[in-house]
């Protein structure tokens, strides 16, 4: 059994409490690590040491901040292995999955460390003679991170390397599932010097979660998770008019046109539902088939859905893993007893495995009618069910009629069909032919009850800015 230490401030420290939080290896089910719950009093201490080193950082020259990046970046580079392996162990994934997702948080952590000399405001004229307006982008303060268990490492990295580079201070809260991963970055974060107080990484309970997230020295809180927990951190902001920066719920809906190549979708398809069990944010929720290709593409999908084995990563890479927990396993499968209730035919899967771990094997379902629950509402497993269309704007008009409004994906080499998706798919990122891949250099942003605000790019920057209108009259 392995017990782990709250970081605050940079540096590791003895609980004060003897509460603690187990953490399961959910391809075992076997509790394999003790990670301590923060009290409000530690909470409140990382709080206020980041508000005081901030104020620092935050007047660095951004090409110091950027250094500091690339320092750390080297850091994790350097401990991919011994971080992936914690990762691997907490969630499922293989050795070589969860080492190439801190490969990925490397690179994303240097493209934000390009940011420096780039972060700009802007000079506007005035109304008034012999004087200019000048719009500078300023830190908020201290951020509060807020990380899903699904993809920990890349998720923390995508949230505190523009934070940092922007100039503010970081409180992490790991998702309590699969925090132990969060605590070996810790020890990258110690090698690259960066100043005590800019960094702390507790976990705690979700009472002392909002303990966190209603401090008055806290500016943005910036959370990927559920549509709950985005209603709750709303709740939160509420107090002290805190800035929210969300990713939440996705549903994301897949349209297949006559003219696709059918083998190539089923391939894309397939890998893509079960990639890390479907808990991927954009992962394909819905897919919408034309009536003339509808049961060849569901020939195709069922044999490989079929075919898809799961079991422990740990013995077989090539295996798709297990879902995040018991409680999870058990909410998915509900899910699909009551779409077949409601009508939709089991093609593939759709059964409780009787091993240990927290498997649910890959599940298709045709004849499903879009006022199901297993189209409406998100799944967040390896659950698939196939809606047939019968032309293009009925695809178009079923795809946008969600509370959610995350990716989308059209598979056509209509190039009038793709342009009339442009203008016409409700989501914050369409993709075309391909399956959605989050580009460090785009913008990750959902519509509707997928969230506020947004991640990656330029624009994902200036989220961790507030803005400052200076009125310089000569």
């Amino acid at each position: 059994m392995r017990v782990y230490r709250n970081v605050i401030a940079g540096q590791p420290v003895e609980p004060a409490s003897a509460e603690r939080i187990a953490v399961h290896n959910p391809a075992t089910g076997a509790v394999f690590a003790e990670v301590p719950a923060a009290t409000d009093a530690e909470v409140i201490e990382a709080v206020q040491r980041a508000a005081a080193a901030q104020k620092d950082w935050g007047k660095r020259p951004s090409i110091e901040r950027g250094d500091a990046l690339r320092r750390l970046a080297d850091s994790l580079q350097k401990r991919a292995v011994i971080i992936g392996a914690a990762l691997a162990e907490e969630s499922g994934k293989s050795l070589a999955d969860a080492t190439a997702e801190v490969g990925y948080g490397v690179e994303l952590m240097r493209y934000h460390a390009e940011w420096a000399r780039r972060i700009d405001g802007e000079v506007i004229d005035s109304d008034t003679p012999n004087e200019t307006l000048m719009l500078q982008r300023v830190p908020i303060g201290v951020v509060a991170c807020l990380i899903p268990f699904n993809f920990p490492i890349y998720t923390l990295v995508r949230k505190i390397a523009p934070a940092l580079m922007a100039g503010n201070a970081v409180v992490v809260r790991p998702s309590n599932t699969t925090p132990t991963s969060a605590f070996a970055f810790a020890e990258a974060l110690a090698e690259a010097g960066l100043p005590e107080g800019l960094v702390s990484i507790l976990t705690m309970t979700h009472d002392v979660a909002a303990t966190l997230c209603t401090r008055p020295e806290v500016g943005m809180i910036t959370l990927t998770g559920s549509v709950t927990a985005g209603r709750a951190v709303l709740d939160f902001c509420k107090q002290n008019i805190t800035k929210p920066s969300l990713e939440l719920g996705g549903k994301t809906p897949v349209i297949v046109e006559p003219d696709a190549d059918l083998d190539a979708v089923a391939r894309m398809v397939l890998a893509a539902k079960t990639a890390h069990c479907g808990q991927v944010c954009t992962s394909v929720e819905r897919l919408y088939v034309h009536a003339s290709i509808h049961d060849a593409l569901l020939a195709r999908l069922k044999a490989g859905f079929a075919a898809r084995s799961f079991g422990d990563r740990a013995t077989d890479a090539g295996l798709m893993g297990p879902l995040a927990s018991e409680a999870a396993r058990k909410r998915v499968h509900a899910m699909v007893e009551r779409a077949v209730a409601e009508g939709a035919v089991l093609e593939a899967g759709g059964v409780l495995p009787d091993t240990p771990g927290y498997f649910y094997p890959p599940t298709l379902l045709s004849g499903c009618r879009q006022e199901m629950e297993i189209v409406r509402d998100e799944v967040f497993g390896p659950v698939l069910p196939v809606i047939v269309y019968r032309d293009f704007d009925e695809a178009l008009r079923l795809a946008s009629d969600s509370q959610y409004g995350l990716a989308s994906v059209v598979f056509s080499n209509d190039y009038r069909k793709v342009m009339q998706a442009t203008t016409a798919m409700e989501a914050g990122e369409l993709y075309i032919n391909r399956f959605p891949a989050d580009p460090y250099q785009g913008y990750h942003a959902g519509w509707k009850r997928s969230g506020l605000g947004g991640d990656d790019g330029k624009h994902g920057m200036l989220e961790f800015t507030q803005t400052r209108l200076v009125i310089l009259n000569y």
